[in-house]
């Protein structure tokens, strides 16, 4: 508190309790520091209700906000749905990324970093920045007995795309080098998809399986068959030798 007043920050960072049941619901209806005017999150899930007080501590047109939480954010419906539209329709998400599961020792389901900018607002320096820059992480860990870790190399590639998305420096060949990795989504494709986020919808990692020859296949399997018939006719006169 500042002067009976929300304190301000440049940045907020925070880890909150995923879904959290019973987080204050009740005593939210009527808060007077009018943090949940977008919309007030259900009673059993408190995550909308930590990223709207995080947005409310961040600096106007200038703040930025960083949160991690689980994937229901990005798809939930209901109220959580509409806070997420409002959220978008002032245009402050900035960013989504995806990391892998396992990441926590209190639980092993895959989370999510969402980036919210303030300098994106009407008045904001970044006004003019429309997109929403998806990252699909999920393979970027190294695998251990108890729990998975991001190594260096991870969260370099991770800061260095975000970086070159921040920066517009997005060419043609950027997208060819990380179209398997990353997505520009604009705020027309994220409509059309009802304002869900859900990270598969914007960054496509499907991999087509490599075409097979029928042909080739079924000369290979002559072949084998060939010589199964060799080894067996061989295993025959060897048997009847031994039985003479």
């Amino acid at each position: 508190m500042e002067n009976d007043r929300l304190m301000k920050f440049d940045n907020v960072v925070a880890n909150p309790p995923f879904s959290l049941d019973k987080w204050g619901a009740d005593e939210a209806e009527g808060d007077i520091y009018n943090r949940f005017w977008r919309g007030l999150p259900p009673k059993s899930k408190g995550d909308y209700a930590f990223i709207s007080h995080m947005i409310e501590a961040a600096v106007a047109k200038k703040g930025r906000v960083a949160v991690v939480a689980p994937h229901g954010v990005l798809f939930r419906g209901a109220a959580e749905g509409r806070i997420r539209r409002k959220l978008i329709e002032d245009n402050l998400l900035d960013a989504v990324i995806g990391l892998p599961g396992n990441l926590f020792p209190t639980t092993n389901i895959p989370v999510a970093i969402l980036i919210f900018d303030c300098s994106r607002e009407k008045g904001g320096v970044n006004e003019a920045r429309k997109e929403v820059f998806f990252i699909d992480a999920s393979n970027e860990y190294q695998s251990g007995k108890n729990q998975n870790t991001l190594g260096d190399a991870h969260i370099h590639r991770i800061i260095q795309v975000y970086n070159e998305f921040r920066d517009s420096l997005i060419n043609d060949q950027w997208s060819i080098i990380n179209e398997k990795f990353a997505h520009v989504a604009g705020f027309e494709e994220i409509k059309e998809n009802d304002f869900n986020l859900n990270i598969p919808r914007y960054v496509d990692t499907f991999e087509e399986e490599e075409e097979i020859d029928i042909q080739a296949v079924q000369r290979e399997i002559e072949q084998l068959e060939a010589e199964l018939a060799e080894v067996r006719g061989k295993m025959d006169r060897l048997l009847k030798d031994m039985v003479v």
